[in-house]
């Protein structure tokens, strides 16, 4: 009989040992209830509770958790239904707040967030729902966290997934978006044309400029041209008169000091220098020799012979047998116009 009471003993006290030893997992947090009051929580780890007094209260998930927001039906500021859903994450940072002061928190977090889709929603426009989810997200986030705060949780992030319109929408949003499409793409050929005239235009002034600057500069050196050869020309000129008024004046000398033949030899060689032109025209196919012709060449052959003969008589017997021989020359060598 004792040992049946011992053995009773030994399994209670074992019992007892074993309920008051508790082991918590990471990412979790127990609460623990005495007399059905809660008292404290248990992070993770290895802990030790007074059996039969206190007991395990919840069980709480303390890493970050999401669940998804169902669809719904929502009206729109400007009357468009269009179906919206969602996903949020959360996380509980107070285990006691999570397990005592709300029930289901999970389907109280989701029952906040789809009346506060409905409510941000459906203070917009279409065009704002669907051009602005980032700020939907913003709004929705603000609202939820903060009517969540007094459970200890944190909502982290809201993100709206999904917004349908009707159908009929969809099509009438196509047909406007091919429209604002046409649009843009006839606005951009237009500016595309206008940029191509102006540029056009801006290339058409550049060149007359140019064109106008080119011409001006080649008139400019043409004129510059003009006037140096005038000068120059002016200049041989001057030289021409210089050097026959010096011809003039040897001629004259020359009469004065009784050698007629120098204005012969000078009429002589005028007369060859103008045949010699009349023989050289492009268009000169005939060619009318006058009669005194023959007389001019007897001239110049006996100017040579003159030549000759003054040379020689210089050379050979001076200044007196000159005259002899100049007087020989006038009288074998016919004058200009004379007949042979």
């Amino acid at each position: 009989m004792g040992e049946i009471i011992a053995g009773i003993f030994g399994l209670l006290a074992i019992l007892i040992v074993a309920r008051s030893v508790r082991t918590v997992s990471q990412g979790y947090e127990y609460t623990v209830e005495r007399f059905g009051r809660y008292t404290r929580t248990l992070s993770p780890g290895l802990h030790l509770i007074v059996p039969i007094m206190d007991r395990i209260g919840a069980k709480i998930n303390m890493m970050e958790a999401v669940f998804d927001v169902p669809s719904q039906d929502v009206i729109t500021k400007d009357n468009a239904a269009v179906t919206v859903d969602g996903i949020v994450f959360y996380q509980v940072l107070d285990a006691a707040k999570a397990a005592y002061e709300v029930a289901n928190l999970a389907n109280a977090i989701l029952n906040l967030t789809m009346t506060n889709i409905r409510t941000v929603m459906g203070s917009m426009d279409l065009d704002e729902l669907l051009s602005h989810r980032e700020v939907i997200n913003a709004r929705l986030l603000a609202v939820v966290d903060e009517a969540t705060s007094p459970w200890g949780t944190k909502v982290t992030r809201i993100e709206i997934k999904d917004i349908k319109p009707p159908r009929d929408l969809i099509d009438s949003m196509g047909r406007q978006m091919k429209a604002e499409r046409d649009k843009r793409a006839l606005i951009l050929e237009a500016e595309g044309e206008r940029q191509a005239a102006i540029l056009a235009a801006e290339g058409d002034r550049q060149a007359r400029i140019l064109k106008g600057e080119g011409l001006k500069q080649s008139m400019i050196l043409e004129a510059e041209g003009r006037r140096e050869s005038a000068q120059r020309d002016a200049e041989a000129r001057e030289r021409l008169a210089a050097a026959e008024a010096k011809a003039t004046t040897d001629v004259s000398n020359a009469i004065n000091k009784g050698s007629a033949q120098a204005i012969n030899y000078f009429v002589a060689q005028k007369y060859v220098e103008a045949m010699h032109a009349f023989a050289h025209s492009p268009n000169q196919k005939l060619l009318l020799m006058p009669m005194e012709v023959s007389s001019v060449i007897g001239s110049i052959a006996g100017i040579a012979e003159v030549a000759k003969e003054a040379f020689a008589d210089q050379k050979n017997n001076g200044g007196t047998e000159r005259q002899v021989n100049r007087s020989k020359v006038k009288a074998s060598v016919p004058t200009v116009g004379e007949s042979t």
